[in-house]
């Protein structure tokens, strides 16, 4: 093995020389758990993958014109209205469950994980999701009691299949447009990533393609039509 295929592989080495060895680093190793995570779980079970996004006032700022020789004129004023939306969806439907509120903090995601149970009443649940406080907090890991919670590596955001479905509604709605206020932003937001069908959300997170990187514990027949 190279040393440029071990890295890719998620191995890291120790030594040099004959008296090099090679081991998984810990993204790898937290890949492989999640991955025996699904293959055990029960037959009448639901995957979820679970990440928030913060929508503020103003905009990200993408493009721009000015006249040639002129510094670009941007407006701002000493009040950013910030919205967190909290979203996860069905790894085997594309179904989504997006929920928004004022804050991103424990109680927040202890109040979403409420949702999630509404919306899979009699389902066994498995969230995808990372290691941020407001997840790991006491209070949320006892509201989480019952699902199995699988925790992806740090620094890992590309492994979440919600990432690429919050930067698609982010380009289309959020970036290069001034609204009057954070509600209509909120509304168009949700508006946008609600109308796309199940399977246009699979396609565009990533899941349906041939490398993606849970492929092949999700082919298992667990997943129903929830």
């Amino acid at each position: 093995m190279t040393r440029c295929a071990a890295s890719c592989a998620g191995w890291i080495t120790r030594g040099s020389g004959r008296g090099t060895t090679w081991s998984r680093t810990p993204g790898a190793r937290k890949k492989r758990r999640i991955r025996r995570q699904i293959r055990a779980l029960p037959r009448r079970s639901v995957v979820l993958a679970e990440d928030e996004t913060d929508l503020l006032l103003f905009p990200p700022l993408r493009a721009g014109w000015s006249k040639r020789g002129e510094a670009a004129r941007v407006w701002l004023s000493g009040r950013n209205a910030r919205r967190v939306i909290f979203g996860a969806m069905n790894l085997r439907t594309g179904a989504r469950v997006l929920v928004p509120r004022e804050r991103g903090r424990s109680a927040d995601f202890q109040a979403y994980l409420g949702e999630i149970r509404s919306a899979y009443r009699g389902w066994h649940v498995a969230l995808l999701l990372d290691e941020d406080p407001c997840h790991t907090a006491k209070a949320s890991l006892r509201a989480a009691e019952g699902m199995t919670l699988m925790w992806l590596p740090k620094r890992a955001p590309q492994l979440n299949p919600m990432e690429p479905l919050w930067g698609e509604g982010k380009a289309v709605i959020s970036a290069n447009k001034q609204y009057a206020g954070i509600q209509e932003q909120v509304d168009r937001f949700l508006g946008h990533l609600r109308g796309l069908s199940n399977q246009e959300a699979l396609h565009k997170s990533g899941i349906f393609s041939k490398n993606f990187w849970l492929r092949g514990a999700l082919s298992k027949a667990f997943c129903g039509s929830a």
